[in-house]
């Protein structure tokens, strides 16, 4: 099991979430399912309830309930236009990050640092 840094997550959880959401609508414990099957095993339920509502909240997804032949209707949520937009401008950021970080090399980093 991989174990990752809860602040990283919490920082990439909104744009980890839209992504899903991208591909298609998920309800909360569906979307926390395909996150650990996706490598985020120690994810807890309690992290990704509330940053659902955070993005539904600021208009980057809707939600719908949809009858379950299991139980109760569940909450299924969907990116909207907003949320693409958010998705995108989220990638790009990210994607500038990891650059700025990938350039600072370990060997750099030694160089830097006289180790």
């Amino acid at each position: 099991m991989t174990t990752h840094d809860p602040q990283m997550i919490k920082g990439v959880l909104g744009l980890l979430l839209l992504q899903l959401l991208d591909e298609g609508d998920g309800y909360g414990y569906g979307i926390v399912t395909r996150l650990q099957e996706n490598g985020f095993e120690d994810l807890a339920e309690g992290t990704v309830y509330p940053a659902l509502a955070r993005l539904e909240a600021a208009g980057h997804l809707d939600s719908y309930l949809l009858r379950s032949a299991a139980g109760p209707a569940r909450k299924y949520y969907r990116i909207t236009a907003g949320g693409r937009t958010e998705l995108i401008r989220a990638r790009r950021d990210w994607d500038a990050l990891v650059e700025r970080v990938r350039l600072l090399t370990p060997t750099q980093l030694t160089a830097q640092t006289g180790a």
